[in-house]
């Protein structure tokens, strides 16, 4: 199925998405941290096939959407409300979110807010309170960034001693095997532009608000004990910064199914792609009411 960009008008701002499938039943992939749209597009023909309408937006401030200056223009919150009223634009009365690392989070905020307006909800490598992450670097990288923009994270990341802390054996694999959604004609040299064009799009304002959100933000685990929404909790078995965290959601959630991705880490859906729409897939299949397109 076609794949398409277009730019949504919420109001405040204007995000860009990728879709495929319009017409088939509602289904909103959402990224992490200084990701973008880019993360989910090499699955959104499948899921298009599958009977799926699927947006993967450029969440605000990040990618080529809407990246406002103010600090206060950022934060969970403020994420979950523009999910709400893109759905609103695309004319989806409910829908199925799909939210990953930092996504995840602004996912659940999204579904303790108005769980009527979900028909499921994939929880991926992610996590129902603060983010578990060395305060004084992550601090530190977002006092350069605010001073002196997303350029100084690039050699800075590659000067760590152990690498990023969501380096894996997975993720050094497929930057060795397949290239990105970049595309290219080398995978290591694919991947590595991948990283730093999504790096360098986002926004230095939102960078320097969200570590704060993530690294203080409120406990989620007692309210999503109540949560009433059909909840499929994936992560890859390598990624040792958000495992334990997402077996907790999982434990938490009522009914919630947790599916571990085999020779994945952080990125299932990049290091084990067909698996992880499998897993995808499978779960929808069995929660969403019969007859969607």
């Amino acid at each position: 199925m076609a794949l398409t960009t277009r730019k949504v008008g919420l109001g405040p701002v204007e995000l860009v998405i990728a879709e495929a499938g319009a017409g088939g039943h509602p289904l909103l992939l959402v990224h992490g941290f200084t990701g973008a749209k880019e993360d989910f597009v090499e699955h959104l023909p499948a899921l298009a096939a599958a009977g799926w309408h699927a947006v993967a937006p450029d969440l605000r401030g990040h990618g080529t959407s809407d990246a406002p200056d103010d600090p206060q223009a950022y934060g969970f919150e403020l994420l979950a409300r523009d999910l709400f009223d893109l759905a609103d634009a695309l004319g989806w009365p409910r829908f199925v979110l799909v939210g990953h690392s930092m996504g995840g989070m602004v996912a659940q905020v999204a579904a303790l807010a108005a769980p009527d307006r979900l028909e499921a909800l994939v929880l991926m490598n992610t996590c129902s309170g603060p983010v578990e992450f060395d305060r004084e670097l992550a601090f530190g990288a977002a006092a350069l960034v605010r001073e002196h923009g997303m350029a100084v994270l690039v050699p800075l990341i590659a000067s760590l001693p152990e690498g990023s802390p969501l380096d894996t054996a997975a993720s050094r694999d497929v930057r060795q095997t397949r290239l990105s959604p970049l595309g290219g004609d080398d995978p290591a040299t694919s991947w590595a532009a991948y990283g730093d064009a999504k790096l360098l799009a986002a926004s230095p304002v939102m960078f320097a608000a969200m570590v704060p959100a993530m690294l203080d933000a409120a406990e989620r685990l007692d309210p999503l004990r109540h949560l009433a929404v059909p909840t499929l909790v994936v992560v890859g078995e390598q990624d040792a910064a958000f495992f334990e965290a997402s077996h907790r959601l999982a434990m938490a959630i009522p009914g919630a199914r947790f599916e571990v991705i085999a020779g994945a880490g952080h990125n299932p859906q990049h290091e084990r792609p067909d698996l992880w729409l499998d897993v995808v897939l499978a779960f929808l299949d069995d929660v969403v009411p019969p007859g969607h397109p």
